[in-house]
């Protein structure tokens, strides 16, 4: 039926509830794995207030600490596909729009099925909080699989 799985996560705990799914899910449909990770870049006013701080060089500091984090969490989740007997790829982007790059890395990597978690929040909570999730669901053709 699927036959590549784009599993989108941040590393939250939740999150990982899709990971398990996906990965559960692409066993037994033999389908190839995607794994997103969609991290925002370090904003001009962050930058400018760690240099006022002292900081010489804020991007390459925060590049490095994304490098790092990406490591940390591709190695778990490198862990966790192999328990499953699943192979994955591995992503990270970095983006304003994390729902952007989740729709684009699914169309480019020609993913007929995109899977998230979502913490399910409505109303004004939602509109608050906004919701990749919502994005997502609103701007791509793709079928997507929920996990709360």
């Amino acid at each position: 039926m699927y036959k590549h799985i784009l599993i989108a996560t941040d590393g939250s705990e939740l999150a990982r509830k899709g990971l398990e799914h996906g990965l559960a899910l692409a066993k037994p449909l033999g389908a190839k794995v995607t794994v997103l990770t969609v991290s925002q870049p370090l904003s001009p006013e962050m930058a400018r207030a760690a240099r006022l701080s002292g900081v010489g060089d804020p991007i390459g500091g925060y590049d490095h600490q994304i490098d790092a984090l990406m490591k940390e969490r591709f190695a778990s989740i490198e862990q966790h596909a192999s328990e499953h007997g699943v192979t994955v790829d591995l992503e990270h982007e970095i983006d304003d729009s994390p729902a952007e790059a989740i729709v684009r890395s699914a169309k480019l990597n020609g993913c007929d099925l995109i899977v998230m978690s979502s913490h399910g929040r409505r109303g004004v909570q939602k509109v608050l909080l906004g919701s990749q999730t919502s994005e997502v669901l609103a701007t791509t053709t793709i079928p997507v699989l929920v996990i709360r």
